[in-house]
């Protein structure tokens, strides 16, 4: 079945062997730009965008340049799509990610996966007995800079690490006249703050110091009882404490409430020999801090670890960012939709742990801080090195 309007060609590289990566985009705002670049850097064909209506379609289909489907159905019966990209309100990515996945299509799912532990895990269970790749956009991965610092983590660079203080901080919802779908638990789900962004924060945490969170303390709050003339159940703030499993403890704090922070998603990994900082608004830079001596590593491949150096596709001094990170995660996803490997790529089973999070941060808060224990089998292990997943039929 062929979209409802044409557009030109998108150019495209197939890979050696096979044609290239068909996509289609379920949903069209901010988000499904950002997907439908990094779909055409990756060198893929974009088939075309759906939304929750022919006419909202439409509009879809004129910003993002690509043709479009008139029904999200239209779009997973296609025989060419190979994955769908879902960049929907939160409440809807389990419905749709299954029925993707029940279409025989691969999966990039914006997260959270879903807004309970239980749709996250069915997900998961199902990508697992189809063989389909289920891709979550936990992107700061990608960055060289966060790789170069999880290996020297990893190789023992800090010594024996024994705390963490991190940060997501931004102002977008800052004034009572600013609102969103997302502060609608219909649309956003139960959590806001942390499910949007603390997500993020934990699995950069996690991903760096290359072991999980085994309990956590949170407390939340928020500060706008109305948005848009209604009652806000959502939260703008969460405070963490938190403890992995090898005693290294851990501060985080999480708002979209912090005056002049844009996104401001910060950690500093501390050890017995160092202590090394990155901030994603600056994120061609690390700070290492020691006893004697502090200094600032500048992203240039020729310095990097393998992994970092293979993500600095720019030449030292030439900026690289949000985008470029993206871009990465998409390049690496497609990668496994052949069979092919990828280092770091987060998976279903990144999406259930991040749903796993969110219903500790909430349990706990609701109980005034108690500890919560997020240390359950099945999400304790750091994501395998390697991914792979079957070749589309």
């Amino acid at each position: 079945m062929t979209p409802t309007t044409t557009s030109p060609a998108t150019d495209h590289t197939p890979r050696t062997g096979q044609r290239a990566v068909v996509a289609g985009v379920v949903g069209g705002g901010f988000m499904g730009e950002v997907h439908t670049r990094a779909i055409r850097a990756a060198g893929a064909t974009v088939a075309g965008v759906a939304s929750s209506s022919a006419a909202s379609s439409g509009r879809a289909s004129a910003r993002l340049g690509v043709p479009a489907f008139a029904s999200t159905e239209q779009l997973l019966l296609d025989p060419d799509v190979d994955v769908v990209h879902i960049c929907t309100p939160n409440t809807t990515h389990a419905e749709l990610a299954l029925s993707a996945l029940a279409a025989g299509k691969h999966v990039v799912c914006e997260k959270p996966i879903a807004t309970t532990v239980d749709d996250a895990r069915r997900i998961q269970r199902v990508a697992a007995e189809t063989g389909l790749t289920v891709a979550v956009p936990f992107v700061y991965r990608f960055h060289p800079m966060v790789r170069e610092a999880a290996d020297r983590v990893r190789l023992g660079g800090l010594g024996a690490v024994h705390s963490v203080q991190a940060c997501y901080l931004q102002d977008w919802l800052l004034e009572p006249g600013d609102d969103d779908w997302r502060v609608d638990q219909q649309l956003g789900g139960p959590s806001r703050a942390f499910a949007d962004i603390g997500s993020h924060l934990c699995d950069l945490v996690e991903f760096v110091l290359g072991e999980r969170i085994g309990r956590l303390s949170a407390r939340t709050r928020t500060v706008l009882p109305q948005r848009g003339g209604q009652p806000v159940l959502t939260e703008d703030l969460v405070a963490l404490l938190f403890e992995t499993a090898s005693g290294t403890l851990g501060t985080a704090m999480v708002s979209q409430m912090a005056a002049g922070r844009k996104n401001r998603l910060a950690l500093e990994v501390m050890g017995t020999e160092a202590s090394i900082a990155f901030d994603q608004e600056a994120p061609d830079t690390l700070w290492l801090g020691q006893r004697r001596e502090s200094r600032t590593l500048v992203r240039d491949a020729a310095t990097l670890s393998e992994d970092a150096a293979r993500l600095a596709i720019v030449p030292v001094g030439h900026p690289m960012g949000y985008q470029d990170a993206f871009n990465a995660f998409v390049r690496d996803a497609y990668l496994t939709l052949g069979g092919g490997e990828a280092h770091g790529l987060p998976t279903a089973a990144d999406g259930v742990r991040a749903a796993v999070l969110t219903s500790a941060v909430l349990t706990s808060a609701s109980a005034g801080g108690e500890w919560a224990d997020v240390s359950s089998p099945d999400t304790t292990a750091v994501e395998p090195t390697v991914h792979r997943a079957a070749s589309p039929t």
